[in-house]
């Protein structure tokens, strides 16, 4: 397991190697709020991936696996990181995915590094926090949860993670093994801060890599609204395509296939 210094943190990614390598650029996936991090979102999804291509998946600041100083996350600082992960597999210009909190990070390391991304996905993510009174008032919802009920912490993360329809069909006791998946440890809570206060509007113009953002049509964390609006300011300075699934916001456990196809026909394209 590689760790790269960045500032005060010892920054720890996974690399897994293709099995049938093509010369194809290496995919990065960066993970969403939640201390457990990588494991917890890419786990099932990497080897979907690595059949041509390397995978590389950083865990960020306020993940169980990187130190540092325990200070506020900004958007920068975690993009910092990222490059920091290329930069030391030697791999790029990668092909970059980010989800949820993982989008403005990674559009921010298109726009700080434009150098590093080849093509760079934005799967249910937002640029700006203020201004939605529903996604401030659900991420400080789970800023009380977590000092108050972590239970109840995990039932708002989980019911708002996930499709109604998802969650009746894997029932009562597939729901309960849900609620502890994303426990509020601080780490996590730093997070939830970040995700507070995202706003990446001034940088979203420096992106030059040609992107495709996702948007959920049944996201309950970040509204589909926002991914289309993500897509509408990037078409303005760079080539921009969209595509929305319906699906919940971890699209990626409730459409696993269609997820990876999609994701599969951009970054393969000419």
């Amino acid at each position: 397991m590689p760790v790269v210094p960045v500032a005060d943190a010892l920054v720890h990614y996974d690399r897994f190697d293709a099995t049938a390598p093509d010369g194809s650029p290496a995919l990065v996936l960066v993970h969403g709020t939640g201390s457990a991090g990588a494991a917890l979102n890419w786990g099932q999804t990497v080897p979907r991936f690595t059949g041509r291509r390397t995978v590389l998946t950083p865990d960020l600041s306020g993940t169980d696996r990187t130190r540092d100083g325990g200070g506020r996350l900004t958007t920068e600082g975690l993009a910092a990181q990222v490059i920091a992960v290329i930069e030391d597999a030697g791999t790029g210009p990668v092909d970059l995915l980010g989800f949820s909190m993982g989008a403005p990070v990674s559009a921010a390391v298109a726009a700080l590094r434009p150098d590093l991304v080849r093509r760079l996905v934005l799967v249910a993510g937002w640029a700006r926090t203020d201004g939605d009174e529903y996604l401030r008032n659900l991420f400080t919802l789970w800023q009380r949860l977590g000092d108050l009920d972590p239970e109840g912490f995990g039932r708002s993360v989980a019911m708002t993670g996930f499709s109604r329809g998802y969650l009746n069909a894997i029932g009562r006791e597939g729901f309960e093994q849900l609620v502890p998946n994303m426990p509020p440890t601080p780490g996590t809570l730093r997070h939830v801060d970040l995700d507070l206060r995202v706003d990446i509007r001034d940088l979203l113009p420096r992106v030059e890599a040609e992107t495709l953002v996702i948007g959920c049509a049944q996201d309950a964390t970040v509204p589909v609204e926002h991914s289309r609006a993500l897509h509408a300011a990037l078409s303005r300075t760079t080539t921009a395509s969209y595509t929305e699934m319906d699906a919940g916001h971890v699209v990626f456990f409730e459409k696993a296939d269609e997820f990876v196809q999609r994701v599969t026909d951009f970054v393969e394209a000419p």
